[in-house]
């Protein structure tokens, strides 16, 4: 991410994007508007709109995420587990630490470079710089992925998201008991009004956010749970646990990371551990499973024996 700071000297009146445009002459008006409505751009310290005028002297902030070039993806070995293959999908078991795909300073090691390397046609579907990816995992996160192997399973699997027709559960460890068993958390969340690389409760542009969630198993500190997202945004299960209260453990972006809460969990205690979808040729409806990982499991292990009060 790299961040420039603008000030408005000629061009009375000119919109937001049209002078971003002029300053930024590599990058797409689209790309332009996409930052802009992202909170990517401040005028004077506000978000601004694109259409919004501009008068000279105003200070534009900008912050871009620099984007590698199609051809700087190449095959790399990367580990990962293959949980199901054919001609139109791949189904993966994402080990936490991987990142998705390049971006944000990263640019080699990723599960796109791993992906075209066991796929070499992935390089061609969907966009150029996440090739064949339909949907992401956090960097901690692990889990159940599928990804388009043609430009078919692409389209057909990113309606389906965006349709709400898949449907993803994970398994996660929360600090807290929760009064209710199951319930549905109801938050609209966005970008953070001053802290711009997190995701909160507390933002100016607030999107619809809703999670299912039903407890496992209480322990004496902390709660097992199942988590179903409706819907898809960033940061959703890690921020809306955080905000009722309850953050998962291991997190040290939104608060379940503390010193004791680190001695519980050696990474982000989150899984994806279920995915089902309808395939793109067939129209059967899929559902695949990755198990929980072992270090996961060991931290459960570790919360029932302290719970039977076999540990102290």
């Amino acid at each position: 991410m790299t961040e420039y700071s603008l000030t408005v000297e000629k061009g009375e009146g000119t919109r937001l994007d049209l002078f971003l445009k002029s300053r930024f002459s590599g990058l797409s008006r689209a790309r332009i508007q996409k930052i802009i409505k992202e909170g990517k751009v401040l005028v004077n310290g506000r978000i601004y709109r694109a259409g919004q005028k501009l008068k000279i002297g105003d200070k534009v902030e900008v912050r871009v995420e620099e984007e590698p070039s199609p051809g700087l993806l190449g095959p790399e070995p990367v580990p990962f587990e293959v949980l199901y293959e054919d001609d139109q999908v791949v189904v993966i078991n994402k080990p936490s630490g991987l990142v998705v795909h390049p971006g944000a300073g990263v640019r080699e090691g990723t599960l796109v470079h791993g992906l075209i390397f066991c796929y070499p046609e992935i390089a061609a579907v969907g966009s150029p710089t996440r090739p064949g990816i339909v949907h992401r995992l956090d960097k901690e996160t692990s889990g159940v992925m599928v990804v388009a192997r043609t430009e078919q399973a692409y389209q057909f699997l990113r309606q389906q998201f965006e349709d709400r027709k898949v449907k993803k559960t994970y398994l996660a460890l929360a600090l807290g008991k929760f009064r209710e068993k199951k319930g549905l958390i109801d938050l609209p969340i966005g970008r953070h009004v001053h802290h711009r690389k997190k995701i909160s409760v507390k933002t100016r542009k607030p999107r619809v956010a809703l999670t299912n969630y039903q407890v496992l198993e209480e322990f004496q500190e902390t709660t097992f749970l199942v988590l179903q997202p409706v819907t898809g945004r960033t940061h959703q299960l890690r921020v809306h646990l955080s905000a009722t209260g309850h953050p998962l453990v291991g997190d040290t972006r939104y608060g379940g990371g503390g010193k004791k809460q680190l001695q519980k969990s050696p990474r982000l205690f989150l899984h994806a551990w279920k995915l089902s979808f309808q395939h793109p040729s067939s129209g059967q409806v899929l559902e695949f499973e990755a198990p929980l990982p072992q270090e996961l499991n060991q931290v459960l292990s570790q919360e029932r024996r302290l719970k039977q009060g076999l540990l102290t």
